[in-house]
């Protein structure tokens, strides 16, 4: 997401002629929308993006499921990673 943002803000300088980005090759300022698509393949390659989500997903499942116990009196213990 940074890649996409920095590729926006360079590539709006560039066409706008807004400071340092006049100078630079047309390379150069489209460089990262090439990283971000690298990185985007890369991660659905390894399996990174999958299992970000399902981490996400099992620390939500975590956070109720504590929260249902310590809503009827439970002590919980808490898992340490």
């Amino acid at each position: 997401m940074y890649l996409l943002i920095l590729g926006v803000i360079l590539m709006l300088m560039k066409y706008l002629e807004v400071g340092f980005a006049v100078n630079l090759s047309w390379w150069w300022v489209l460089s990262p929308f090439a990283l971000a698509v690298a990185w985007w393949a890369w991660a659905d390659a390894t399996g990174y993006t999958r299992r970000k989500a399902m981490e996400k997903m099992d620390q939500r499942k975590q956070d109720r499921i504590d929260k249902q116990r310590e809503n009827l009196g439970i002590k919980t213990k808490r898992r340490s990673r």
